[in-house]
């Protein structure tokens, strides 16, 4: 059964955050808005800090700075019994898959049921056949990870991450090293998963053609804060330089292609200079 539509009431509330790795900036007053039961991507260059605010929406990590709120709890002030109650109803899918490689595809899935239910193996082993039949892959439930594609993997990890019937779905790079049919039927099961159970699904990649095919909010980040933030129609009208950089991928614009240094001639007739020396 679907859960409730899409409500007004955001489902993640992002405001004025500020995160530091040692000495690096990682956010720099960082404020963002997911709405509930849609599909919100997260898209900028490597090193951006994307997956780290994951982590800080889950709850693994803190802020220096600045609020979060999922389903209107703020995360860094709940206790663990809490924040651990909210994780429940949150669903991670790694970009590795992240499967234990010592059970097979069925225990992978229902190994969240046996550790935070108490309900029976007739039920649990239904509702595993259940998760798995959704993601093509009822007839792998004896395969171990060591045989599975990398796609089959992210699949299984899907299947996982739903099992516990969340109201959220994390992705963490979902279409990393995929061929494109594996592409497609990942693309195809985030849609179906999120708009069939009624959930809010958070994305973070790098695959611009795809994140922008399936999204109906885009979110851009560079430098620590938001450069462009809107549906896809409304980011391409509306992008800035940055942007327009980025979704096209081009090797030259306000990302310089060149590191900043000297004029090449100066260096060139420096150095003649010191040679000569």
């Amino acid at each position: 059964m679907s859960k409730d539509p899409v409500s007004e009431t955001p489902h993640v509330v992002v405001e004025d955050l500020v995160f530091r790795r040692g000495r690096k900036l990682i956010f720099d007053g960082l404020s963002l808005t997911v709405p509930r039961g849609r599909v919100t991507t997260v898209m900028g260059p490597s090193g951006t800090g994307k997956t780290t605010l994951l982590r800080l929406i889950g709850g693994q990590l803190r802020p220096d700075s600045g609020r979060i709120w999922v389903d209107g709890e703020e995360v860094a002030r709940l206790s663990n019994r809490r924040l651990y109650a909210l994780r429940k109803r949150m669903g991670m899918l790694f970009q590795t898959g992240a499967l234990l490689t010592d059970m097979n595809v069925f225990e992978n899935v229902a190994f969240p049921l046996r550790e935070h239910t108490r309900l029976p193996e007739e039920l649990i082993r239904n509702l595993v056949l259940m998760k798995l039949e959704a993601v093509g892959l009822r007839g792998a439930s004896d395969l171990s990870p060591a045989q599975l594609s990398g796609g089959m993997a992210r699949r299984v990890a899907l299947a996982r991450a739903i099992a516990l019937d969340p109201d959220m779905i994390l992705y963490d790079e979902p279409f990393a090293g995929l061929d494109p049919i594996t592409m497609g039927q990942i693309v195809t099961l985030i849609q179906r998963t999120n708009k069939t159970l009624g959930l809010t699904s958070v994305l973070v990649t790098h695959d611009v053609v795809e994140a922008m095919a399936i999204s109906d909010q885009v979110v851009l980040i560079a430098e620590g804060r938001v450069m462009d933030s809107g549906t896809a129609e409304e980011v391409r009208a509306g992008a800035s330089e940055w942007s327009k950089q980025f979704l096209g991928g081009y090797p030259d614009g306000p990302v310089p292609f060149h590191y900043p240094g000297s004029s090449y001639r100066d260096d060139l007739l420096n150095g003649a200079g010191r040679d000569r020396d």
